[in-house]
This record gives C-alpha cells, structure tokens and sequence, in this order.
C-alpha cells in the first residue's frame, strides 16, 4: 500500500483516545489521507517497512520524553533498577534518531516532528542528563517543522499544503527554521546568550507562552514559534467522536474504559509542563459529547460496566473554560467554580444503561472542590484511592511550585467525614 502519511511513534501503538498517534491517524484519516503507522522502532530497518510516504513522517517519541522515560532522577539508568520491570525500548533523544534514520533512507522527504519530546525541546533548553543547554531541537534534528503541544489542526493544515506545494510558513501551533524575523515577532534571548547568562536563561524562560509568536536566534538563523491555534469544544468532540476499538497493551488494561472530558489546566505550577503541551485554558468538550462516548462504550463486548476514569489533566477542572484574556484563571473571579457542570456529569454518566460505576482516578485538586462536589465523588465515584498530589505535605515544596492554597489537614477532616470506606493517596 502505498501511504499518504507515515507516523512514527517510539512508544506502542493502540486505537484508543488516551493515544496521541491514534487520535491523529483518525483525524487524517477522515481528511481523505492514507496514514501509516511504526511503532517502537529499534533500528533503521524497522522505519522502512512502509516504504516512503508520499508527504511526510510525523516523528514523535510518544507521550513521555525519552530521556525521562529511559532515566531515573538520578541519572541511572531504569532498565538498571531490579524493582522496576522495565526495558529500554527506545534511543535516547528518539526525536532526533528516528529522524535520522529516515533521512538516511529516504532522501529528500519531508519531516514533521511533535509529541512532548520536541514540545519541551522547541526553544533552547536545560538538559538535566547532560547538564548543559542545548539549542532547539529543530537545529538537531535539520528536520522541515515542529508541531507543539495538540497537534490535530496542525497536521491536517500540514498535510493540505505539502499535497499542494505550499510554503509550510505561517501556520498557527508549529516552529520552523528561519533567516529573518517576521514583523510582530517577540524575540527572546538568543542561544548564545542563554548558554552564558542564567539571567538571560530566566529571562527566556519567562517569556515563553504558547499564544504569542516568538523568535529565538541561533547562530544566523531564527527559530519561530507561531502561536498555537484556537482549539474548542466542537473540535474536542469531534477528535473523540470516532469508534475507538479500546484495545490496550497489558500494561494500560485498567484503562480502556477511561473517558477524557477536557484539555488543558489552569493550575499554573511552577514545575508543569501542561502550560507548555496542552496549554493554561481549559477546553471541555461537551456533556453529549462525554455521555455519547460512555453510550458506545457499553455496547463493547469487554466492557463489564466500569468507567475507569473519567477525567483530563485535573479531573475537577471540567466546565472551567475561559478563554476572555491570557491572563492567569486560578486565582481570577471571574472563574466558574461551582462544580455543577462536572457533578451533572457525573450522574448522567451513571445512569447510562450499563453503566455500575464512573471512577476518577486522574488526580483533583482539592483547593478547588467544594463540599457537593467532593461528597458526590467520595461516595459514588473513588476506585480504591482518592488522588491528590503528594506535594501537599509538604508548604514549602507547595510556595516554591505556586501551589500553596487550601489546607491539607481540613480536607483530610472532611474526606473523612463524607468517607464510605474508602482512603486518600498522596
């Protein structure tokens, strides 16, 4: 077959919406394309079996960076540690490797990078296991545009203007390579100047934002960012709207049956990288949307009743979109926080025939939750454990993250108090 698009993916590959490659393979899909898919390549061998796609690779290390996925904190290798079944199945830097490895194969074609790897990578950056700065990865990888944090609007306008022989400037949520800067550009400090100065280092760092257009300078050349696109709950419904077949690899069983209700989180932590993947604005899709999705769950032939999860990056950020500034939501008051979208939810979810149980298993934040919110989740929605960051314990570790608001100690009282046997974990 010959193939419109081929994704490269370092981790595996599953019909399911908790998988970034699987989203963006219906969405192509849908547009008319014919779109491939390598997963966990090992060597260059394995990145040619689909043959030359006739636009381009999609190159991604998956949802996890590989560094991170390959080391430990401190810097020892995971496949090392005795407890922790675990093999490298990956290079490290993949982003880099794989493209190179493409390159070497298919001269000429065109390359596309994305996933949390080349998101994090995009400007000059830190590298905690070389203990150096590194410049961008689009300088690494010599690579033709770099997709950044939800990549579905991105690839399909990708797509339409290499099938047309179209200039790849210009489009919105992408970097590309440069020798000028464009009128209406930030620049940040250069590499050069990063590399030398940890004043500069925090004055880039601080700049960054993915709803401006930036421009860092390397050598004689400039890497842009166009800001990211405007993503809503229309388009949220539609990316999750396909029949996912569900099926997951033994370690993701658990899983299957877990429902995303919205992207993105307002929470601003000091030591997050949602702010720079998903972004700092909630998205939510729509309760018909959610309850459609639950509706096609039950008519599966493995589905024994239990939503496994149904959440996003904090799952009590359902229904808190706000989209009126750039400005910080958390601490705004103009912020809906009453719940009463999310607890709606939760009940229209659990009276879908078919439906015993809708668990939350993805983390909440507590400071947030007011007390008809936790009761309906403490009595009718906790798996095993309630989840709240272990950071809590701790105020000092909570100032330096940006995240000192509410008390632990009164939320335990009152977990207790609307507690049916179930425990906290943190």
């Amino acid at each position: 077959m010959d193939y419109d698009i081929i994704l490269v993916t370092g981790e595996h590959f599953f019909d399911h919406p908790l998988n970034g490659i699987a989203i963006l393979k219906r969405v192509l899909e849908d547009q008319g394309y014919i779109v491939g898919v390598i997963e966990n390549p090992s060597c260059e061998k394995n990145l040619t079996v689909l043959g030359r796609p006739k636009l381009f690779f999609g190159v991604s290390s998956g949802s996890i960076d590989s560094m991170l996925r390959n080391y430990t904190p401190l810097k020892k290798k995971r496949e090392d540690d005795e407890n922790n079944n675990y093999f490298i199945s990956m290079p490290d830097r993949a982003v880099t490797v794989y493209s190179n490895w493409i390159k070497k194969n298919f001269k000429g074609v065109k390359i596309v990078i994305g996933g949390t790897e080349s998101t994090l990578r995009r400007f000059t950056h830190y590298d905690y296991w070389e203990n150096r700065v590194r410049k961008p990865i689009l300088f690494d990888t010599k690579t033709d545009i770099l997709v950044y944090g939800s990549g579905e609007k991105q690839l399909v306008e990708i797509s339409k203007r290499i099938k047309n022989d179209e200039s790849l400037l210009g489009i919105e949520g992408t970097c590309i390579i440069s020798k000028e800067v464009p009128e209406g550009f930030k620049e940040l400090p250069s590499f050069e100047e990063v590399e030398n100065s940890k004043e500069k280092f925090v004055e880039m760092q601080n700049s960054f934002s993915n709803y401006s257009n930036l421009a860092q300078k390397y050598q004689e050349r400039y890497l842009l960012q166009y800001k990211s696109p405007s993503y809503s709950f229309e388009d949220l419904d539609y990316y999750y709207s396909f029949p996912f077949t569900r099926n997951v690899p033994k370690e993701l069983r658990g899983f299957e049956f877990s429902v995303v209700t919205h992207r993105g989180c307002i929470g601003d932590c000091n030591f997050c990288s949602i702010i720079y993947t998903q972004g700092n604005k909630i998205v939510s899709r729509s309760e018909k949307s959610i309850l459609k999705e639950i509706e096609y769950i039950t008519t599966l032939n493995n589905f024994k009743g239990n939503i496994d999860d149904l959440g996003g990056p904090s799952a009590n950020m359902y229904g808190m979109d706000c989209h009126d500034c750039n400005n910080s939501c958390i601490g705004c008051k103009k912020l809906i926080k009453d719940h009463k979208r999310i607890i709606n939810l939760l009940k229209k979810a659990k009276e879908i025939k078919g439906v015993k149980n809708v668990f939350i298993r993805s983390g909440i934040r507590y400071d947030l939750a007011p007390d008809d919110y936790m009761k309906e989740v403490v009595k009718n929605h906790v798996f095993d454990t309630l989840r709240i960051a272990p950071e809590h314990v701790d105020k000092k570790v909570l100032d330096a993250m940006n995240k000192n608001s509410g008390d632990l100690d009164s939320f335990i009282k009152k977990f207790e108090s609307f507690n049916c046997g179930k425990s906290l974990s943190y």
